[in-house]
């Protein structure tokens, strides 16, 4: 029996009386082929051994099945042209042993092209308010203190080169740059999944990704609080800056990541301070207070009794938008004086009462709306807990804003509470849609042109080994003309020596020009990334500058060498 197989991953299975007839044909064929695929023959059939030559077959695919003999069952999927040319006797050991090897080189070179002609890409993967719920965005959040070992972990996955991790209550996103894009994303997901527990089909049900271009934006608008729940939030800035102070030092944090969240700094500074649009609501925590406001009687925090839980920094903007909305007392818990002392300095006109957390249930049962904002990683208040706390003459109020949740979700189905969570601040971002609406596309329009000036300055790393080999390359042969040069004039005194080295470097400089201006992003003289990195190309041949494998291809390979070891 023979197999004859292709690059379309098409295939002929013949008996061996109709192989016989087949290779009898296809051997006195007309040569119009290209490409070489190979023939497979099992140990228990000769008919090979009546091919004179050896043959050469193109398979092209079609869409329809057709029967190509008679007297067998054969059913053949591509249309073959066939070549015939005087080799060694395909039957032999030999030529078989060669042909296999060949096949598996060129199976091999195919897999290395694969890599060789993808580009490495800036991409973000991530869940968020608008796209998951909170209490998956919670199972997949990252701990402060585990980031450094999180964007270490993700940086030495196979095809992933760089990456950082911004993890709040409202998004739980990964920037990365891949070498490969849909290997990356794969890696990626599955490290998610490995390090929340949850499963990998439920996680690609919430997760959204952007690639390139669309990634820079969407971190820029993040940064300016454009994609917050409450627009221009100061909070996240903040938040984005944090990424950049943990991650300074750690491996995987490197060129492109670092530039993109220094980038998105100062987008979000910029923004804010041209369009006033973190003027008003500007975070989750003042969200927080306006949405009890809106619910208790008559709106206003005099007639109700507050407890604060948590005194770090979403506690401490609780209280400051407490006050500023008229709150003159409340109680806050906290696991140690000391924080809630140094707020109480700042607020001095406000009664603030401090108290442990082993007092906590007991100070909720004296409390009308509750505010929690803590780190901890298992919920403060059970079903059964606030089941117990003495009746209120109206439900009380819990505000949870804590990612892990502080409030059980079950506590919501109590008659005598009312839970809300970071989801529920909606109500409030909807206060105000027409000037949300207005500063938004003010933002925009400078977003747009940040992601142009970064996309640039990006696009020009691309040329970067390149215009060094190129400057290196004319440096070394600007330096032998001139040694030689020198050795002929003779005695020169110093003034002449300059002259002529000056007019070298001069030479060298202007002929360089032209083909440095067009490596060069220029968005002015309408030059795209594809002409520059076509110009690259043709440069890398002409001077000679292309290493033997690419740079891309030959960082995978070092990373699947290291995964292995």
């Amino acid at each position: 029996m023979v197999v004859v197989s292709s690059g379309f991953a098409n295939s002929v299975i013949l008996t061996d009386s109709d192989s016989r007839s087949m290779i009898t044909s296809l051997s006195s064929s007309s040569s119009s082929s290209s490409s070489l695929t190979f023939l497979h023959c099992n140990s228990s059939s000769s008919s090979l051994a009546y091919v004179p030559s050896q043959l050469r077959i193109d398979l092209k695919p079609v869409g329809v099945r057709r029967s190509i003999s008679d007297r067998g069952s054969a059913r053949v999927n591509p249309r073959c042209e066939v070549a015939s040319e005087r080799t060694t006797d395909v039957g032999s050991p030999s030529a078989v042993k060669s042909s296999s090897l060949s096949a598996l080189e060129a199976l091999k070179t195919s897999a290395a092209d694969r890599y060789s002609k993808e580009r490495s890409s800036v991409m973000v993967i991530g869940l968020t308010f608008h796209t998951a719920p909170v209490d998956i965005r919670e199972k997949l959040s990252i701990p402060e203190a585990q980031l450094p070992q999180a964007i270490t972990e993700l940086s030495a996955l196979n095809h992933i080169e760089e990456a950082a991790v911004l993890s709040t209550c409202n998004r739980m996103e990964i920037y990365v740059v891949a070498l490969s894009q849909h290997r990356g994303v794969k890696e990626v997901t599955e490290w998610m999944s490995k390090a929340s527990g949850v499963p990998v089909s439920e996680i690609s049900r919430h997760q959204f990704l952007l690639h390139n271009k669309d990634a820079t934006k969407h971190l820029f608008e993040v940064s300016a609080g454009l994609d917050s729940l409450v627009l221009g939030e100061g909070q996240i800035l903040s938040q984005v800056k944090h990424v950049v102070k943990v991650a300074q030092g750690v491996p995987g944090f490197d060129r492109k990541i670092s530039g993109l969240f220094k980038h998105a700094i100062t987008v979000g500074k910029r923004v804010r301070t041209e369009t006033k649009i973190s003027s008003g609501s500007v975070s989750v925590s003042s969200a927080a207070v306006e949405l009890a406001q809106m619910k208790i009687p008559e709106s206003s925090f005099s007639s109700v009794r507050v407890l604060v839980v948590g005194a770090g920094k979403m506690g401490k903007l609780v209280i400051k938008h407490l006050v500023a909305k008229g709150c003159t007392k409340m109680v806050v818990v906290n696991r140690t004086e000391d924080k809630v002392f140094a707020i109480h300095e700042e607020c001095k006109n406000v009664d603030i009462i401090y108290r442990p957390f082993s007092e906590l249930i007991a100070s909720a049962s004296e409390s009308d709306v509750i505010f929690t904002c803590t780190a901890s990683e298992t919920p403060l208040f059970s079903k059964e807990q606030v089941k117990n706390l003495p009746l209120l003459s109206t439900q009380r109020m819990f505000i949870d804003i804590s990612v892990p949740r502080n409030v059980e979700s079950s506590v919501s189905d109590l008659e005598t509470a009312r839970v809300y969570n970071v989801d529920d601040l909606k109500e409030v971002v909807e206060a105000n849609k027409e000037d949300r609406a207005r500063k938004a596309s003010e933002a925009q329009s400078i977003i747009l042109q940040e992601v142009q000036e970064f996309e640039s300055w990006k696009d020009s790393l691309e040329t970067v080994p390149t215009l060094k080999k190129l400057r290196a390359y004319a440096e070394r042969i600007r330096d032998s003309e001139f040694e030689k040069c020198m050795e002929k004039m003779g005695d020169l005194t110093k003034k002449q020596k300059g002259a002529v080295y000056g007019l070298s470097k001069g030479i060298v400089n202007k002929l360089l020009e032209g083909p440095m201006q067009h490596l060069r992003s220029n968005e002015s003289e309408g030059r795209c990334l594809d002409e520059i990195l076509e110009n690259m190309h043709a440069l890398n041949r002409i001077f000679g500058l292309e290493t033997e494998m690419s740079i891309l291809e030959e960082k995978i390979r070092s990373k699947m060498e290291k995964a292995k070891n």
